[in-house]
C-alpha cells in the first residue's frame, strides 16, 4: 500500500513520441472555418468598396442641401445649415415636365426590354436553339456601330414619320439600344436555372408563360433586377438622341 502511494505521489510526465506514446495532433481548422474567415474578409472589402463608390453621391446630395456660400468654402463645411432653396429654385424653372419625360422613357423602355429579353434568353439558354452562339453574336454585333453614326439616318426617319418631339420615339430607341445587352445578361442568368425544375414543371402541365412567370422569374430574380437597373441607367443617362429628337 505504501509503494502504491509512493508511486502515485510521483509527478506524472506526458509521454513523448520517443517513449512510445502517441503524440496528440493539433486541431486543424476546418474548411467551414476557412470559408467563414474568407467570407468576412470579402464582406468587409465589399462594404469598403461600396462606401467608396457611394461617397461621391452622398457628397453631392449633402452639398445640394447647403447654400452656395457654404458649399464653396475651403474646406467645405459638412455641418452647415441645411436648406432646400436650391431644389425650390430648380423646380421653379419648370424642369418637372422634362423629368417626367425622362422617367417615362426610361421606365417604359426598361419594361419592354425585359418583356422581350427574357423569352429570347430563354430560347438561347434553357431551350437552346440551333447555332445559338451565332444568334447571340448577331445580337451583340448591333452594339458595334457607334450611336453618333446612326444619328442622321434615325433623325431623317423620325422626321418623315412625324414623331419628332415625342417621348415614345425615345422609348423605341432605348428599347432597341438596350435589348442586346439585356439578352446577353439574361442568357447568362437563365443558364444557371436547373433544367430539372423546368422539366418537372412541364410534366405537371405548365405552359411556357406559366413556366416563365412562376418558375424561371423567381429563380432569376437577381438577374432581372440587375438587368433592369443597367437598362434604366443607360436610358436615363442617354442624352444625344434625346436632345436631337425631342
Amino acid at each position: 500500500m505504501t509503494a502504491v502511494l509512493q508511486d502515485r505521489s510521483k509527478p506524472t510526465t506526458p509521454l513523448s513520441s520517443s517513449e512510445g506514446g502517441a503524440q496528440v495532433p493539433r486541431r486543424k481548422r476546418t474548411k467551414h472555418e476557412h470559408a467563414g474567415s474568407a467570407g468576412w474578409m470579402w464582406a468587409l472589402g465589399s462594404w469598403i468598396l461600396t462606401l467608396l463608390f457611394f461617397a461621391p453621391v452622398l457628397w453631392m446630395v449633402v452639398t445640394s442641401l447647403h447654400t452656395e456660400a457654404d458649399a464653396a468654402t475651403n474646406p467645405p463645411s459638412i455641418f452647415a445649415p441645411i436648406t432646400f432653396s436650391n431644389y425650390g429654385a430648380l423646380f421653379d424653372r419648370g424642369v418637372t415636365p422634362f423629368l417626367i419625360n425622362s422617367a417615362t422613357a426610361s421606365l417604359v423602355s426598361t419594361l419592354l426590354v425585359l418583356l422581350l429579353a427574357v423569352p429570347a434568353a430563354y430560347a438561347l439558354s434553357i431551350k437552346a436553339v440551333d447555332k445559338w452562339t451565332d444568334v447571340m453574336f448577331f445580337f451583340l454585333s448591333t452594339k458595334f456601330l457607334p450611336p453618333i453614326a446612326a444619328l442622321l439616318p434615325i433623325y431623317l426617319i423620325v422626321k418623315d414619320v412625324g414623331m419628332l418631339d415625342n417621348v415614345f420615339t425615345l422609348v423605341i430607341l432605348y428599347t432597341s439600344m438596350n435589348l442586346p445587352i439585356a439578352v446577353w445578361m439574361m442568357q447568362s442568368f437563365l443558364a444557371e436555372v436547373p433544367k430539372a425544375i423546368i422539366e418537372a414543371a412541364e410534366v405537371d402541365g405548365a405552359g411556357l408563360i406559366r413556366t416563365l412567370v412562376s418558375i424561371v422569374a423567381p429563380i432569376a430574380a437577381p438577374g432581372l433586377a440587375a438587368t433592369s437597373l443597367i437598362c434604366f441607367i443607360f436610358s436615363w443617362n442617354e442624352f444625344m438622341f434625346a436632345v436631337n429628337l425631342t
